[in-house]
């Protein structure tokens, strides 16, 4: 378990800001050239990368580092969420109480995405899916296949569960993205003062919300327990079967939240009690300098969240 005390954090923002961003951001590439090296060099009998990771985790972001990483060395890359591959709404699977299980990974179609994903090794043509989500149906896009040394980058959610991917992963690298580290954020040096990743997925998670989904801070939080549930049941337990785990904390981005996040939450636990428990997300931002967010590249994964990145997410 990596811990980054606010006090390091802080010092690195007053000494250079710039640097320290600068540093924070080839860190991060750095592990994922290495990833990159061993995709390319086992290309031939692994085209494919399957890439999952829980919400907020910064997965889309990486996947298209790494496509970037490989288009500089002349490979052709796709990128494919596996969103594209739901179900639609008529085929939605629903709980013990009748209710859509959103988390549930019944929602990808695994037949379809098994078979595309098989063809595509074998160099057969496929007509890509295209889930819509206003109105959650299914229409066809564009036609693929594989020429040689071309690799597929597919990410989602359910990428490392075995009930969706099925035998492909014999022709698939596995990797897994999420926060893991910890901030220990009381100045005192309290070990017990520890902000869980889960937190810091959730605070990317409210910003992006906020900024590109319509969504209120009350009803992003409301979703918490929720989208943690479906985490631990359906993404978590097959973490360990990945070939990579990265861990996608980038050191400046809580800096870099709280602007967008410390006043909507402090209000919105001054409304309801019930949020109380988010408090700790309040003690860590109060205690972190801010950084200007004029800094932050446009290739940065917290880009991701906080807006005007270079890669499109849509």
């Amino acid at each position: 378990m990596k811990i980054l005390h606010v006090n390091a954090l802080n010092h690195r923002i007053l000494q250079d800001e710039k640097k320290f961003i600068a540093d924070s951001d080839n860190n991060y590439t750095q592990r994922l050239i290495s990833i990159a090296d061993n995709i390319e060099n086992s290309k031939d009998t692994k085209p494919i990368l399957l890439l999952a990771g829980p919400s907020g985790s910064g997965k889309t972001t990486t996947a298209f580092k790494i496509r970037e990483i490989l288009l500089e060395r002349g490979i052709i890359t796709y990128n494919i969420s596996l969103d594209n591959y739901f179900v639609p709404k008529e085929r939605f699977p629903v709980d013990e109480n009748g209710k859509v299980d959103l988390e549930s990974p019944a929602h990808v179609d695994k037949e379809l995405f098994t078979q595309q994903l098989t063809d595509l090794f074998n160099g057969k043509e496929v007509t890509l899916p295209v889930f819509n989500f206003p109105d959650q149906s299914r229409r066809w896009g564009a036609k693929l296949h594989r020429e040689k040394d071309d690799i597929f980058i597919f990410e989602g959610t359910h990428a490392l569960n075995p009930t969706v991917i099925g035998d492909v992963a014999k022709y698939a690298h596995k990797m897994y993205v999420s926060v893991r580290t910890r901030l220990q954020y009381d100045v005192k040096g309290e070990d017990d003062k520890l902000l869980d990743p889960a937190y810091i997925r959730l605070m990317r998670r409210i910003i992006r919300d906020i900024l590109f989904r319509g969504r209120e801070i009350n009803r992003t939080l409301d979703m918490f327990d929720s989208v943690e549930a479906g985490e631990v049941k359906y993404i978590m337990p097959f973490k360990n079967t990945a070939d990579y785990s990265v861990d996608s904390f980038i050191p400046y981005e809580v800096p870099a939240y709280k602007s967008f996040v410390l006043g909507k939450l402090k209000a919105a636990i001054a409304e309801n009690k019930s949020y109380e428990r988010f408090r700790p997300i309040v003690q860590a931002l109060t205690e972190i300098g801010a950084i200007s967010l004029d800094n932050i590249p446009s290739d940065s994964l917290t880009r991701e969240f906080i807006g005007n990145s270079s890669y499109n997410y849509e």
